[in-house]
């Protein structure tokens, strides 16, 4: 079988590249090794409820996001329905409770009311946020710098520093080692003046572009395990792939002009490329740190969380032994009793995930695959089950009533998200941002493979993969 593009992972990246290349007449194959289209824009079911694996809030739409363009080009306004949420976030460590708009003026001036004395600060740190573009490209061959080196310079009161970094698991586990960059770039779009859910969950996004890719005549294939590209001499023709279904594994083969690698870059070095190519990919990558995982535990409540008294969608709950930034990223790896979190209460919007009456929500932080490896099935189950019940007893201090409205607990670990992902670690954001993180390489790659994915120049979260998958078509579409 012979087509335009091959594309190796049916996550939100090689999602998007698919549906734009085959709207644009392209003959597509996308294979993906998971029952479902997603990676983790994925939804799974248990009782009455839908449980959302991925996603919490997606920055936009607004009028600078490039995800609006891509939506209406795409044919997915139509598809699926974008729902506002209520604030940004709610911020609370035992020493500062406040809540967070999206809008940045009211932002500034709530904070300007509990931190009078760092008006200018304040006002330095959203001028950055604000114009990050316009610092980026003045800032150009500088050598970068962190965001808690940025934040030391220009605010003195830790906790004003703590509440601007409540959402920093978004991104990363440490903010003395994520480029400032990065982070003002994302951050800046969270505060363009909006954010959203997908009213049934990320599943409906990724089944949207799935569809999108077969309405335009391309293939899709689930169950599919890409196992190795073929090369003719030093160039990718195609690919072999195996059926995980049945009892068989069947093998088969496609050729392809270019391959978008929808997977990750360390698997791809390690076990996708001939040994040469394998070799000076992985002699490129071996100073990048591969990004943090994350540990969710899923809720599934006999009533709404908003009839026991909850008024927030997203809650950051910082433990008070966090006094200053480089706390933050000792926490991360502390017990699960003082570990931060955020609670996500999908009932404060009309979410679609659960009958009437009922409602559910999650509790999400950084953990790492390290924490869970080396047991056997009885400890592993056991461990998962002490974390569920110590986040449902935070949660109830957080809530009153909380305990008594649940109805179903499960727990996924970074474990998880390796076995339906096959990231390495079950790293969800790809490699870490650092400062001065390169990207020399993607310059490692023959000229007809291409990455789209987390894994790539954009980064990881909703939003870089989008951008990631749709710029990729687009190099694709002006090479060819």
């Amino acid at each position: 079988m012979t087509f335009d593009i091959i594309i190796i992972g049916g996550g939100l990246g090689g999602l998007t590249a698919g549906a734009k290349l085959a709207k644009e007449g392209k003959k597509v194959l996308l294979l993906e090794q998971h029952d479902r289209p997603g990676g983790c824009a994925t939804t799974f079911q248990r009782k009455d409820f839908t449980l959302e694996v991925g996603l919490h809030e997606m920055d936009g739409p607004h009028a600078k996001d490039l995800k609006v363009r891509i939506f209406r080009d795409l044919g997915l306004t139509d598809r699926i329905t974008l729902l506002d949420l209520p604030e940004f976030y709610r911020f609370v460590n035992g020493r500062q409770d406040v809540v967070i708009p999206h809008n940045p003026e009211e932002t500034q001036s709530k904070l300007l009311e509990l931190f009078p004395d760092e008006e200018q600060g304040i006002k330095t740190y959203f001028h950055f946020i604000l114009n990050s573009r316009k610092i980026l490209a003045e800032a150009a061959g500088k050598p970068e710098r962190s965001l808690g080196d940025f934040l030391d310079e220009h605010i003195g009161n830790e906790d004003l520093k703590l509440i601007l970094l409540g959402n920093l698991g978004y991104f990363h586990d440490d903010p003395y080692s994520i480029s400032l960059n990065y982070y003002l770039v994302a951050q800046g779009s969270y505060y363009g003046g909006n954010a959203s859910f997908v009213k049934g969950g990320s599943q409906k996004l990724s089944d949207a572009l799935m569809a999108l890719i077969e309405v335009h005549g391309g293939t899709v294939k689930l169950n599919s395990l890409t196992t190795e590209i073929i090369f003719e001499g030093d160039r990718a023709v195609g690919v072999r792939y195996e059926n995980k279904s049945g009892k068989n594994k069947e093998e088969f083969s496609a050729h392809a002009t270019d391959i978008i690698v929808n997977a990750s870059v360390p698997n791809l070095a390690s076990a996708l490329l001939p040994e040469n190519q394998g070799k000076a990919l992985s002699e490129k990558i071996k100073d990048l740190k591969i990004g943090a995982s994350l540990l969710t535990v899923y809720f599934g409540f006999k009533k709404s969380l908003k009839e026991v008294g909850n008024r927030f969608y997203s809650t950051f709950v910082f433990d008070p032994s966090i006094n200053v930034q480089k706390d933050i990223i000792g926490n991360n790896h502390a017990d699960f009793k003082t570990r931060s979190f955020t609670l996500v209460d999908y009932s404060q919007v009309d979410s679609a995930l659960a009958p009437a009456g009922k409602s559910v929500g999650a509790v999400c932080c950084i953990d790492y695959a390290e924490n869970w490896e080396g047991l056997d099935r009885k400890a592993y189950l056991k461990k998962k089950a002490e974390v569920a019940e110590i986040f449902t007893e935070r949660c109830e201090k957080l809530i009153p009533g909380f305990r008594e409205a649940l109805e179903y607990v499960e727990v996924g670990t970074p474990l998880t998200i390796r076995r339906y992902t096959l990231n390495p670690a079950g790293a969800v954001y790809g490699f870490a941002q650092n400062p001065g993180k390169s990207a020399d390489y993607l310059s490692a790659l023959p000229d007809n493979i291409h990455i789209a994915s987390a894994w790539g120049k954009f980064g990881g979260g909703f939003s870089g993969s989008i951008f990631s998958g749709y710029m990729t078509a687009m190099e694709v579409l002006r090479k060819r």
